[in-house]
């Protein structure tokens, strides 16, 4: 069904064919079929449709610290730490893999690290493999092994940085080299993000100094240590990477070990139309598409109904942000009438056709003991999401706005699920008097808007969940980068910190517990659904089960494990 811009008044008209499309049976098909495992077939090419499709490589540098970073280095820069891929659903675990940077606890191995143990309450020892190399890089750098030297300048630069994010290394002292394949991490105090900040997470990939004297921002010098190498990039259609024939790392299948990656090349393709995406995979011209609307599978279940499937719930939360610090968005009875005159029950049941979920955000539901259901919830923050116009119209009579008010919402054009959405969030507000003005932005100065502080009183945007711990940290703590609403409130800022301090893990959850229903009820954001999406692959992409990300969105170690089966793929008419 084609999504257009809609007003809540025709969101009547929607009901029926909605209904129609929701009777479909959308259950994910199997990855494999069962039986004796396939042994894995060498060389191909693997093209995907990034999750990503409408974003290309924001920055190469990773000293620039770019959320999108992993996905487009990651290929080549490896880390300390990475998803244990053995624990995957389809390999008879319990993890998917999706999240955008959730690892559990029982679910990391090491990648860079042999092994890691604490040798005191605040100094952790890293063992580094050894014999792992860079290649040869023409005019950055000659082959050689990577040590514990470079896992130093790597966390050094990345520190020492203008673009780093307010506190994320504050909880470390010093990271030194005690010998050639050891590092030591000394802590000023714990951080139970620990492992996320420095090993797996967003911005620790571990880059030779030679790239960084070459130029580091130029895609053509990145080198690394990871299964494969980037040798094109084209601004806006295609990444290309080339398998790495010195890759260090090895897969078990069926008992035997396999030596990686079994692919010879990896395109990650750009395409900002979502019809070109749709039909470049019904067509076979991409062989996975990782993100689809719901919009798209009826369709595309119909005509290429060998497609493997997969539904997930975004890890990437949706809401208006509502600029705390500028009028009239300074008094919680302005932000909470606006959520309260958003139907976001009938945004789940007719815009999204039942794919979506009313409360998902900040906490996603698979965050175990940290997240609470909306039945949970203080009757405050149950009002929220319950429809009430008339209680918003009172309630912005009581604030002084009684006639209502304007505002600037800024948009991204790259996103045009939100492009649709907004129209009908402004219809809901014209019902109690609110106008909103619409900035449509391309990514890039959408993006520096809220990095700069300088984005409008209204923002819509899409925000990665991250960990249960990182979602309230970087979008209500003072000062972060991730924070468009301007939330500043030292006593929130001082338990946040204290809670990441706490070592046992339960008592942790409750104070996150604690802190994501207090910001809830705050209402800094109108609250909006979060839905679900979708991953397709044909059936000649082996050893994969719709897994995106292997820490924090970073595909590489995924990428690396799958092959194609070229013979299928052939009779397949492909």
């Amino acid at each position: 069904m084609k999504q257009k811009h809609r007003t809540a008044r025709s969101l009547a008209t929607l009901a029926a064919s909605v209904a129609a499309t929701a009777m479909l049976a959308l259950h994910p098909g199997p990855a494999h079929a069962q039986g004796q495992p396939q042994a894995p077939r060498y060389g191909g090419t693997v093209e995907i449709g990034s999750v990503y499709p409408t974003i290309s490589a924001l920055s190469w540098d990773l000293a620039d610290w770019n959320w999108k970073q992993n996905y487009d280095t990651g290929q080549v820069y490896e880390h300390l730490f990475a998803a244990d891929l053995s624990k995957a659903k389809r390999n008879g675990g319990k993890y998917a893999f999706q999240a955008d940077a959730w690892l559990p606890e029982d679910a990391i191995r090491g990648e860079l690290a042999e092994s890691w143990k604490w040798i005191d309450p605040l100094t952790l020892e890293v063992k580094l493999r050894k014999g792992v190399t860079f290649p040869a890089k023409p005019g950055v750098m000659e082959a050689r092994e990577l040590v514990a030297e470079d896992v130093v300048f790597s966390y050094t630069r990345q520190e020492a940085s203008p673009k780093k994010i307010p506190t994320y290394f504050d909880h470390l002292s010093k990271v030194e080299a005690a010998d050639k394949h050891t590092v030591l991490f000394r802590f000023k105090e714990f951080n139970a993000e620990w492992d996320y900040r420095f090993g797996w997470g967003y911005y620790s990939g571990i880059m030779p100094r030679e790239v960084a004297t070459a130029g580091a921002a130029n895609w053509k010098h990145v080198n690394g240590s990871g299964p494969f190498t980037l040798t094109q990039f084209v601004q806006g259609n295609s990444t290309t990477y080339d398998k790495n024939a010195n890759y260090w790392d090895s897969e078990r299948i069926g008992g035997k070990e396999y030596k990686l990656p079994f692919v010879d090349k990896v395109v990650l393709r750009t395409i900002k139309d979502e019809a070109t995406r749709n039909t470049m995979l019904r067509t076979g011209k991409l062989d996975i598409m990782e993100g689809l609307r719901w919009t798209a599978v009826e369709e595309l279940k119909r005509s290429a109904p060998q497609l493997q499937w997969s539904r997930w719930l975004s890890y990437t939360g949706q809401y208006l942000a509502l600029r705390v610090d500028t009028k009239p968005f300074n008094d919680i009875r302005v932000r909470r009438a606006l959520n309260m005159a958003v139907n976001k029950q009938e945004i789940v049941k007719q815009y999204y056709g039942g794919n979506a979920e009313l409360f998902a955000y900040p906490q996603h539901p698979d965050y175990g003991g940290y997240y609470e259901p909306l039945s949970a919830m203080p009757d405050s923050v149950k009002e929220l999401f319950t429809y009430n116009p008339d209680k918003a119209r009172k309630l912005l009579a009581e604030a002084g706005y009684p006639k209502g008010f304007t505002f600037k919402v800024q948009v991204c054009a790259c996103n045009q699920d939100h492009m649709e959405l907004l129209p009908l969030i402004a219809a809901y507000l014209q019902q109690v008097n609110v106008k909103i003005e619409v900035q449509p932005m391309e990514y890039g100065a959408f993006l520096s808007a809220m990095t700069t502080r300088t984005n409008a009183p209204g923002y819509l945007m899409s925000n990665g969940h991250t960990n249960p711990t990182t979602t309230i940290r970087k979008s209500f703590v003072s000062g972060q980068v991730w924070n468009a609403a301007q939330w500043k409130d030292p006593n929130f800022d001082k338990r946040v910190e204290q809670a990441f301090e706490i070592r046992d893990t339960g008592k942790r959850q409750e104070a996150l517990r604690a802190l994501t229903r207090e910001i809830v009820d705050q209402a800094p954001y109108i609250w909006l659904p979060t839905q679900y999406v979708y991953t397709a692959w044909w059936p000649w992409v082996k050893n994969y089960g719709g897994e995106l990300r292997a820490g924090a969105v970073r595909p590489g170690p995924i990428y690396a494990r799958l092959w194609i089966d070229q013979e299928m793929k052939k009779k397949m008419g492909f």
